[in-house]
């Protein structure tokens, strides 16, 4: 007996031994990758990437650009901001599959809006995971991929007013806002990007008060704007009658506490450097605006489940082709608005090298 287990042993080191020999990937790759360097406190990095009460955690800057992709994999005091949204596409995706296959869903004029929202939706959440992954880079490279955040952030808002309108909204509450609706959306998703990146260009740390006043006045602008059909409707339609309601509640619940959130440094304020790398209010905001765009999902298929053979006939087909065309259109302004505070900022940050 006891020979045998010997022999499954020795079995047993040779095929861990052939396995130590087979070759590896990093073998077949034409170059070898650079290790991200450990992370530094707050004093080893420049006053731009420090975060208030966030103490440690922070990475290098000037590192090669792959550190910065490879520290993915990395402990950071920006990790979780990054896994928190990188997660959310594949659920949502996997969300809109699954609702697919149960509704017989098909690509039509109808169901536009509904594409869109889920386009502004991983569009927004994947230009943030590039923010916050390649930001440490450089200051160029900060501003750069913030920009584009708040670029995604208005795309993302004009998405939610498409689908808010096209399948949640009730005959009253049209006749009220009209067809000013989407017009007003589309300049109030513009003027939160502007805000943003105004904001960012105009204000140093330590940031004072009105940086948040230049961000919050027109993001909030735009969502009471947007979400007004929802509002209208859970406060006037049965919720027994429409399984979409909760839903729909739910997200302005984790919209609207995201938003405390991301206003004030809870609680990070209140345990400086003991929320560097988890429990960052920032990191707390990622996690319910992602709960929040996953609540939007399921609450608007439900919404185009009940809706999708009256869409056409209600609003037209030239009313729905105009707004989805507006959306690229958005995307090119937001997108052209952003790129003037980075020039000029391009050149302060070369007047300063100089």
């Amino acid at each position: 007996m006891s020979t045998e287990v010997l022999q499954r042993l020795s079995t047993i080191t040779l095929s861990t031994k052939h396995l130590r020999r087979l070759p590896h990937l990093s073998d077949f790759l034409p170059f070898s990758l650079p290790s991200p360097s450990p992370t530094v406190t707050a004093s080893h990095v420049p006053s731009l990437f420090r975060e208030p009460y966030i103490l440690s955690g922070y990475r290098p800057v000037q590192q090669d650009w792959r550190c910065y992709l490879l520290s993915l994999f990395q402990k950071h005091n920006e990790s979780l901001n990054v896994w928190t949204h990188l997660l959310a596409g594949p659920v949502l995706l996997l969300r809109w599959w699954a609702n697919v296959d149960t509704l017989g869903y098909t690509l039509d004029t109808a169901s536009l809006p509904l594409l869109l929202f889920l386009v502004s939706s991983l569009t927004y959440l994947y230009l943030s995971v590039a923010a916050h992954l390649l930001q440490s880079h450089s200051e160029r490279a900060h501003y750069f991929f913030f920009f584009l955040d708040y670029v995604g952030v208005a795309v993302y808002q004009y998405g939610c007013s498409l689908g808010h309108y096209f399948y949640a909204s009730e005959p009253a509450w049209r006749e009220c806002v009209g067809v000013m609706f989407l017009p007003g959306a589309a300049f109030f998703g513009w003027l939160s990007c502007t805000g943003c990146c105004y904001a960012k260009f105009r204000y140093r740390r330590p940031y004072p008060p009105q940086r948040k006043v230049c961000q919050l006045i027109p993001t909030g602008l735009a969502y009471v704007l947007d979400i007004s059909p929802i509002a209208h409707r859970l406060l006037t339609v049965s919720w027994s009658q429409e399984p979409s309601l909760p839903f729909h509640a739910l997200q302005i619940a984790c919209f609207l506490l995201s938003a405390v959130f991301f206003s004030c440094p809870i609680p990070e304020r209140f345990f400086p450097g003991h929320c560097d790398f988890a429990g960052q209010g920032h990191q707390i905001f990622h996690m319910l605006l992602s709960l929040c765009t996953l609540s939007q999902l399921e609450a608007l298929f439900q919404d185009y489940a009940q809706r999708r053979d009256t869409v056409v006939e209600l609003f037209g087909e030239w009313q729905l082709w105009w707004a989805c065309v507006s959306f690229p259109v958005l995307l090119v302004c937001c997108i052209l608005t952003a790129l003037i505070p980075m020039k000029h900022m391009s050149k302060a940050l070369q007047s300063k090298d100089e």
